[in-house]
Parts: C-alpha cells; structure tokens; sequence
C-alpha cells in the first residue's frame, strides 16, 4: 500500500515537472549556455519545443554559424535520464537534421543523421583551404568524449572537391567513404573516388583516438605542379603517384 502511494507521489511529481518545462520559455537556455562556447539569439518557444533564429560555436579558427536551429524534446525519455531531442538547424546550403540522445556531458548519440556543409568549414579542423559540398549521413552514430564508439551504416560524401591553392582554384574529384563500427570495435572506412581526374582509394582506421590513413593517390591525366608539390610534403612518390600514410592521435577533451 505504501509503496502504490509512493509510486503514484512520484508519477505526479513528474507530471507536475513536465507541465513547467512544458511552459517555460526558452530563453531560460542562456543561463545553461553562459560561460560555453555556444551563442543563441532571438528564442523563441519553450525549453520543450523552440527554436533560435541564430547560433554561434565559437572555436580555434573562429565562429562557426549553425545558422537557425530547432528542437523539439521527447518527454517520456526523461523518465530513463537520457532525453532524446528532434534538432533541426539550417544556414544557407548547410544543414543538419538529428535525433539526439544524451546519456551525460560525454555520452551523446545521434540517429538518423543527415547534414550537408561547404567543405570550407573543414579549416575548423586543419589549416587547409578547400571546397565543395560535404554530406555526412548515419542510421547511428554514438559518441563518448567527443570520439565515435559505434556507427551504423556511415557515408561521408566529397562532392565537386577542390583545392584553393594558392596560386589557384585546383578541382579534384567527388568522393566517397563508407564507414562501419561495431559496438566496441576500431571505425573502419573505405576511401573510393566517384569521379574526377585526381583518385583516391584506400582505407582509415579509428581506435579509440588513434588514427592511421592509407590513401594512394593517382591522376587521370597531368599532375598539376602545385598539387605534386603540395602532395610530396605528406606522401611517398610512388609508380601510381602518391602513398599517403598517416598516423596519429586525435585530442581527447579532458585529457
């Protein structure tokens, strides 16, 4: 009988929980987002459902515009501490739609991920000047301290790649990797070229936060000179053209 009474006192007080998140404004998000690197402007909504028309990840190589983004929060999955989010944000030709799951600060999935970006924001990760349009799709995609623990069905797409060297724009190809992951296991990806007269094939491999990259590239026709050189500063020259390998450790926050 007490615990029938204990249970139903505890299902009202969640009632009575999602009744206020339900109502409170979403601009209550600032107080969460002060003192990180994340920016919103002009919410809009609920903490439930909203949207803000504009907002600003601030990093090493400057602010990265997520543009207008959305959410909508499921409310049964507070009852197992792991709220799952519908976010959606778009700015220009760049987009991202989402489910997210949260398990903690460094637990993160998302499912049924599709996003689509100018492959100029890859200067957010190294120094190179480069173009043409990015999608990334995954059924899943788990994350924990910022690195991939389990992917499904994973597809990175290069499209209308290009160098902005400096002596020039140099177009190189499309191209595609096909990701997998086990749960527990290495990511594992397939380099392949979809067309365009630099090729790439080859293999990547991510253990925990060890990396290494096998890549030989070749041409279809003449090497331009700034390519050869550029390329001769990472790879191996062989007959086919290029041997990249690469190994290294990604940084881990935190660590």
């Amino acid at each position: 009988m007490i615990g029938g009474r204990w249970l139903a006192g505890a299902l009202a007080l969640f009632v009575l929980l999602v009744l206020l998140a339900s109502s409170a404004p979403a601009h209550l998000l600032l107080r969460v987002l002060e003192n990180t690197p994340v920016t919103a402007q002009a919410l809009q909504g609920t903490i439930w459902q909203g949207r803000a028309g504009r907002v600003l990840v601030a990093t090493d190589a400057g602010l990265l515009h997520l543009g207008e983004v959305s959410w909508s929060l499921r409310p049964w999955s507070l009852l197992a501490l792991a709220p799952r989010l519908q976010v959606g944000s778009r700015w220009g030709g760049q987009r991202l739609q989402a489910e997210l799951q949260i398990r903690g600060r460094s637990d993160i999935t998302l499912e049924n991920l599709d996003a689509s970006f100018n492959a100029a924001l890859l200067r957010h990760l190294a120094p190179v000047a480069l173009q043409g349009v990015v999608s990334l799709q995954a059924t899943q995609l788990r994350l924990r301290d910022g690195l991939p623990v389990q992917t499904t069905e994973g597809r990175l797409l290069w499209q209308q790649a290009a160098w902005d060297a400096p002596r020039g724009i140099l177009p190189l190809g499309s191209y595609v990797v096909e990701v997998s992951q086990p749960r527990g296991g290495d990511l594992a990806g397939t380099v392949l070229t979809l067309e365009g007269p630099v090729r790439a094939t080859g293999q990547l491999q991510l253990a925990r936060s060890s990396y290494s990259i096998a890549v030989l590239i070749s041409h279809d026709g003449r090497w331009e000179p700034q390519l050869q050189e550029a390329l001769s500063l990472l790879a191996r020259p062989v007959a086919e053209g290029y041997d990249l390998r690469l190994e290294g450790q990604l940084p881990v926050p935190g660590a």
